[in-house]
């Protein structure tokens, strides 16, 4: 059901997408910490959404469908805005390139298993690489407009360079472990794969 609390939380991190790239085209510091603004906004109800759906019981095939494909097309968009404005570049677009790559990798191995009626649960190490891509984020968001002592930029290019890496990890652990299912239907549609 489309009106449960955690469904409104994740539409709302995708309506935010909107606002949050036209953010990115005021001028600097207002821009810089406006963007921030919107996009820890949306982190956080990326953490609501999962809490209210457990706590209230409201988890739906709907709010599994809608809550990666959410995060996906958030940290797309900023990731995106972050190249316009060239706070990632240089070397910096190959993890960039690396975490949107993967992205789309396990987007398309879940689509499949889901078919298959497998599901493949987030790892913990997963979920410490989105930790650090997502603060990685917010400090190149906040760019030049940060503080003098900070090096914003500069922590948040290092930040992406370490989330590419896990990223590659945790993407080879999906595949590995997809493939596994991939390789079993495929054998059990091929008629000459039944030892006769």
């Amino acid at each position: 059901m489309l009106t449960t609390i955690p469904n409104l939380l994740t539409l709302s991190r995708i309506l935010a997408i909107p606002a949050l790239i036209g953010a990115f085209y005021l001028s600097t510091p207002l821009s810089n910490w406006l963007v921030f603004g919107i996009f820890t906004a949306a982190g956080i109800t990326d953490i609501l959404d999962g809490y209210f759906a457990r706590s209230l019981g409201e988890e739906s095939g709907l709010g599994k469908f809608l809550d990666p494909v959410a995060d996906k097309l958030l940290v797309a968009a900023t990731l995106l805005m972050l190249v316009y404005v060239d706070r990632i570049g240089d070397w910096t677009i190959l993890p960039t390139v690396v975490i949107l790559c993967r992205e789309i990798l396990v987007s398309g191995l879940r689509e499949f298993l889901a078919e298959l009626r497998v599901s493949v649960p987030v790892s913990r190490v997963a979920k410490w690489k989105t930790a650090v891509q997502m603060v990685a984020i917010g400090f190149l968001i906040i760019g030049d407009a940060g503080w003098d002592m900070i090096p914003c930029v500069e922590i948040g290019r290092a930040g992406m360079w370490i989330a590419a890496v896990v990223t590659i990890y945790t993407g080879y652990d999906y595949l590995r472990a997809g493939l596994q299912h991939v390789t079993a239907s495929t054998s059990a549609l091929d008629p000459g794969k039944d030892g006769s």
